[in-house]
């Protein structure tokens, strides 16, 4: 019995059942990342939903059905699997795992869906700073520029005061980072950036 237990602990991930839906609960949850497929390129991404056994992104380049997709997730690390299909504004993954990093997963986000339910400000799991030269241009999908002032910035985001406000979910060009406008407050606005900030660049001096 213990050497089926090992052979099974080694295959990668079927095709999710029903039954195995239960097991593996999806979890709403927007990380950010990167994805690399199978050109060794790299690409931006943001999860929508996630369990131990597949995660839905959003992205802008799909690549092939069936195709080997190398995941690297804030909170979760380095992740694989294969495209399963396409979802409008992007693509599903199955992923490939030992029981043991799927249990790995399932407690990363357990902690996600506690977190989220505590109702912890999002975009805050990052030092922030006041950057010294707090001015930036905004630029909306409209084209149109607008001027804002940061009030503080982590890796992840940014929280601008700003007399536009454009819609929750709205991508957003703050200088020339790109974003994603996740919430509002009285006379700002909250940005997720599409890719986290490097380190490297992560200091008072920062220009967006």
């Amino acid at each position: 019995m213990m050497e089926a237990h090992a052979r099974i602990e080694a295959k990668p991930l079927r095709a999710t059942r029903p039954s195995e839906l239960r097991r593996h609960q999806r979890v709403k949850v927007a990380l950010l990342g990167r994805y690399m497929l199978s050109d060794r390129r790299e690409y931006p991404c943001q999860t929508v939903d996630m369990s131990p056994g597949g995660v839905r992104l959003t992205c802008a380049v799909l690549g092939s059905l069936e195709e080997r997709i190398v995941l690297y997730l804030e909170h979760v690390g380095r992740i694989e699997g294969t495209i399963a299909r396409f979802t409008p504004g992007g693509l599903a993954v199955q992923l490939s795992a030992t029981l043991r990093k799927r249990d790995k997963i399932a407690s990363q986000l357990t902690w996600l869906a506690n977190r989220d339910s505590l109702g912890l400000p999002e975009g805050r799991t990052h030092e922030r700073l006041t950057p010294s030269q707090p001015g930036v241009t905004l630029r909306l999908e409209s084209g149109r520029e607008v001027a804002a002032r940061v009030i503080d910035v982590s890796m992840s985001g940014v929280a601008l005061t700003t007399a536009t406000t454009p819609p929750i979910g709205a991508s957003i060009m703050v200088g020339r980072t790109p974003g994603r406008v996740v919430r509002h407050f009285e006379g700002g606005i909250g940005v997720q950036f599409m890719l986290p900030i490097s380190p490297d660049r992560f200091h008072e001096g920062l220009t967006l």
